[in-house]
C-alpha cells in the first residue's frame, strides 16, 4: 500500500487524484490533504478518506474546519508550516503537488529533501525553480513524475528509451477557444468566452492560460527541465481533438505518441502506480470513429503565450518567474474584468522588459521577485 499526501486536494487535480484512490482503496492510504479556502469540500474529503492531517491556508479556516469535522481523528494544521509538515511526513511515499501557484514551491522542495517522490501537477515548481528542483531530485534519488497530460505522454513515450537519443519533443495543444481568431476578434472577448474550453474541464486560471496559449508556453519550460532538452527541440502542434497527448521524435526518425481520450485520471494514475499500469475504467479510444487526426500550427502571432515563454526561458535566471507572476496577476485582473484579454500579454511583456535578471536565483530570491513583480504592476501599470 502506498501512502500519499495531496497538496491541493480540493482543486481539479486533487479531486481527480482522490477519485483514483476511491476506485483503488486497497492500494492507497491518504495521510494528509491540504487546501486553500474550500472548507466545505475539505470537510467532505476528510469524512470520506479519513486522513491523519488536513491543512488550510490560514488559522481561522483551520479552526472552522476543526469544528466542522469534530469526531474525526484528523489533526488540523494551517499555513506554510502545515503544508511543509504534511509534505514531509515519515510515512508518506509520494506527494501529489496539485497546489496552484508559487505557494507549492517550498513544500515540494522540502518533500524532495525528505526523499518523497513527487507526482507533479504544479507548473510553477519547474517554471520558476527548475534549476533548483531537478538537481535536488537527483541528489536525493527522488522521482519527479509528471501529472500534466502532455508531460505524462512524453514521459510514457520515453519509458525504456535513452534521453540522449531524443531529437524533437512534439508538445500538443488543443488550441483553446480562440485558435482561429484574429487580433480584432479578441479585442472584446468576454470572460465567459475565454472560459469555454472545447475539450477539458479545468480550473479558471488554467483555462484562461489555455486560451492565451500561456499554458503551452509554461509547458515548454517544464519539458525543458523534465526531459533535459533545449527549448529549440520542443515543437508545439495544435491537435484539436486532444487524442494525441504528445509525441517524441528520435534521431533515427521514429516518432512515438501516447494516445487516449481526454481523461486526467490516466496521467494521475500512471504517476501514482509508476512503473506499473492498472485498470482504469472509462471511455476507450475508438479509432474507427476517429477516422482522422488533424494537426495545425499554433497561431503565435495573435496568441503570444508561446513566444513570451520561450523568450523568458532563453533569458533564464529569474525571468521565467517574472513571466509567471505577471501572468498570474494579469489573469486575475482579466477574470475580474479589469483588463481586456489581449492586455494579459501586454502586462507580461511590460513586466519582463522592466526586470533586471538574477542569474541563478535562490528560493527566497524567486519568491521576492514574484512579490516585486506584483507590486510593480500594481504601481506602474496603466491602461
Amino acid at each position: 500500500m502506498k501512502t500519499i499526501t495531496i497538496l491541493g486536494s480540493t482543486g481539479s487535480i486533487g479531486t481527480q487524484t482522490l477519485d483514483v484512490v476511491r476506485h483503488n482503496p486497497g492500494d492507497f492510504r491518504v495521510a494528509a490533504l491540504t487546501a486553500g479556502s474550500n472548507l466545505k469540500k475539505m470537510a467532505e474529503q476528510i469524512r470520506e478518506f479519513h486522513p491523519l492531517y488536513a491543512v488550510m491556508k490560514d488559522e481561522d479556516m483551520a479552526e472552522e474546519l476543526a469544528a466542522m469535522t469534530a469526531g474525526e481523528n484528523c489533526r488540523i494544521l494551517y499555513g506554510m508550516g502545515g503544508f511543509v509538515e504534511t509534505a514531509t511526513l515519515p510515512e508518506v511515499d509520494t506527494v501529489v503537488a496539485a497546489m496552484v501557484g508559487m505557494i507549492g514551491l517550498r513544500p515540494v522542495m522540502e518533500a524532495i529533501r525528505a526523499g518523497k517522490n513527487i507526482a507533479l501537477a504544479n507548473k510553477e515548481t519547474l517554471v520558476t525553480a527548475g534549476h533548483i528542483i531537478m538537481p535536488l531530485a537527483r541528489e536525493h534519488g527522488v522521482k519527479i513524475l509528471p501529472v500534466d497530460s502532455e508531460h505524462s505522454a512524453i514521459f510514457q513515450c520515453l519509458h525504456g528509451e535513452k534521453r540522449e537519443q531524443v531529437e524533437t519533443i512534439f508538445l500538443t495543444a488543443s488550441g483553446g477557444p480562440f485558435r482561429k481568431s484574429s487580433k480584432e476578434d479578441l479585442e472584446h472577448v468576454t470572460v465567459e468566452q475565454a472560459l469555454a474550453h472545447p475539450n477539458w474541464s479545468m480550473g479558471k486560471k488554467i483555462t484562461i492560460d489555455s486560451a492565451t496559449m500561456i499554458n503551452k508556453g509554461l509547458e515548454i519550460i517544464e519539458a525543458k527541465w523534465l526531459f533535459g532538452v533545449d527549448v529549440s527541440q520542443i515543437h508545439v502542434l495544435v491537435q484539436t481533438q486532444s487524442i494525441i497527448h504528445s509525441m517524441v521524435g528520435f534521431r533515427d526518425g521514429a516518432v512515438m505518441a501516447q494516445l487516449g481520450t481526454p481523461d486526467m485520471r490516466l496521467p494521475i494514475q500512471y504517476a501514482l502506480y509508476y512503473p506499473d499500469r492498472v485498470f482504469l475504467g472509462g471511455e476507450r479510444l475508438d479509432f474507427e470513429a476517429v477516422a482522422e487526426i488533424h494537426f495545425e500550427r499554433p497561431n503565435t502571432d495573435v496568441l503570444r503565450g508561446i513566444p513570451l515563454a520561450v523568450e523568458a526561458s532563453r533569458a533564464g535566471g529569474s525571468m521565467p518567474t517574472v513571466m509567471n507572476a505577471a501572468n498570474e496577476y494579469a489573469v486575475a485582473k482579466f477574470l475580474n474584468q479589469d483588463i481586456g484579454f489581449l492586455q494579459i500579454y501586454d502586462m507580461i511583456e511590460f513586466a519582463m522588459k522592466g526586470h533586471k535578471k538574477i542569474e541563478n536565483p535562490s528560493l527566497d530570491e524567486i519568491l521576492a521577485v514574484e512579490q516585486e513583480t506584483y507590486e510593480r504592476l500594481d504601481r506602474e501599470w496603466r491602461l
